[in-house]
C-alpha cells in the first residue's frame, strides 16, 4: 500500500476519516492565546456541531542558540527557555485558507521565525448516530468536565 492510499478517505461504521491539514505551532504559553484568536478571526475551527477546535500542549522547553543574523546577535551558550506550548489543529485542504492561517499567526507571534509545520492526515468525523444513552459518553458519566472546575 502507498503512502497516498494511506490518506484516502474512509468510512467505518460509525465514523467517516476524510483528508486535512494538521497544522501546529510552538510558542510561549503566554502568546498562545493572543496567537489563537488571530487564527480563529480568519477560519472557524470547525469539528462537528462545534467551532474554534484545538489542542493545546502543557508548557515544556525549548532549546536554540543564536547565531550571526539573529536580532539578539550570535551567542555561544544554548538556550533553555521554558513555558513553550505546542497548538494543533485541522483546517481542510485550501491553499488560500492555510496561507490565511500562517500569515495571521506571524502577525503576532514573539518569534521572528515561528515554528509552524503543517502535516497531511486522516480527520475522524462522526456520522451522527443516535447515542445518547451510551454509557462511556461523557454526559452520561458525572457530566461535564467544565461544572466541576
Amino acid at each position: 500500500m502507498s503512502q497516498d492510499a494511506l490518506l484516502e478517505a474512509f468510512d467505518t461504521t460509525s465514523i467517516h476519516m476524510e483528508p486535512h491539514w494538521l497544522v501546529t505551532f510552538q510558542a510561549p504559553d503566554e502568546d498562545v492565546d493572543r496567537i489563537f484568536e488571530s487564527i480563529t478571526n480568519v477560519v472557524s475551527l470547525e469539528h462537528g456541531k462545534t467551532d474554534r477546535n484545538a489542542y493545546r500542549t502543557t508548557a515544556g522547553y525549548e532549546y536554540y542558540r543564536p547565531r550571526d543574523g539573529t536580532p539578539t546577535g550570535a551567542e555561544e551558550d544554548t538556550r533553555k527557555r521554558p513555558g513553550v506550548a505546542e497548538v494543533s489543529f485541522f483546517l481542510p485542504k485550501n491553499q488560500k485558507q492555510i496561507e490565511k492561517v500562517i500569515e495571521a499567526i506571524y502577525a503576532v507571534h514573539g518569534y521572528y521565525e515561528p515554528v509552524i509545520y503543517v502535516r497531511d492526515v486522516l480527520r475522524s468525523r462522526c456520522k451522527g448516530l443516535d447515542d445518547s444513552k451510551n454509557p462511556h459518553r461523557w454526559w452520561n458519566k458525572e457530566g461535564d468536565w467544565k461544572a466541576k472546575m
